[in-house]
């Protein structure tokens, strides 16, 4: 039954255009979860509760607090948590995620949210992750427009690409970390956070 509603959240994502992580990337994404034995995750940026919910999945001993701050969003995130019976373990946040401060300590923080913000949200939450613990950021290759933004004429889609690549640029040049970039999906980055 899990498998059709996922199927049916796809579906959902799709045909209303809401952005939610390509096949390749959640299945990166979930894969590297089981295989790190992640329990404690911070997700920026819920949308409709599709990767959370995809995280979730992975072990019954996973929790998430994901932060939200479109209304309308946040409104189907809650509806579709609730419908796979997760409410107990993912707690959605309505609110911008640069306006609050959280307390706890996460294993992983997933970045899929405004793409012009992600330095600000690694820098910003970075105190929350534990040591040795990873960053995991999508949509850096932005539908290949990083790679060659020739494809665009839009000023604001190249303003966006020149942000992407200079979160780029901020993850290799990132003492803290080690950073690996996978062309995978959209385009992803996992930062681990040195023990030292």
């Amino acid at each position: 039954m899990v498998y059709l509603q996922l199927d049916e959240l796809e579906k959902f994502a799709k045909k209303n255009h809401i952005p939610i992580m390509q096949k390749e990337g959640i299945n990166f994404l979930t894969d590297y979860i089981k295989k790190n034995n992640i329990k404690d995750i911070l997700e920026i940026g819920s949308a409709i509760g599709y990767s959370a919910i995809k995280m979730a999945l992975v072990c019954d001993d996973i929790n998430i607090t994901t932060i939200e701050k479109d209304r309308n969003m946040f409104n189907l995130a809650i509806e579709n948590i609730k419908n796979f019976n997760l409410e107990n373990r993912i707690n959605i946040i309505l609110n911008d995620a640069l306006e609050i401060d959280l307390k706890n300590k996460y294993d992983l923080i997933f970045i899929d949210a405004a793409k012009s913000q992600y330095i600000k949200f690694f820098e910003k939450f970075n105190k929350n992750l534990k040591r040795g613990g990873t960053v995991i950021s999508d949509n850096l290759s932005f539908h290949g427009l990083v790679e060659d933004d020739s494809k665009t004429k839009n000023r604001n889609t190249k303003q966006l690409v020149k942000k992407i690549r200079k979160y780029i640029e901020f993850l290799r040049n990132n003492e803290n970390y080690i950073t690996t970039f996978y062309t995978l999906g959209d385009g992803i980055a996992v930062s681990i956070k040195k023990a030292n």
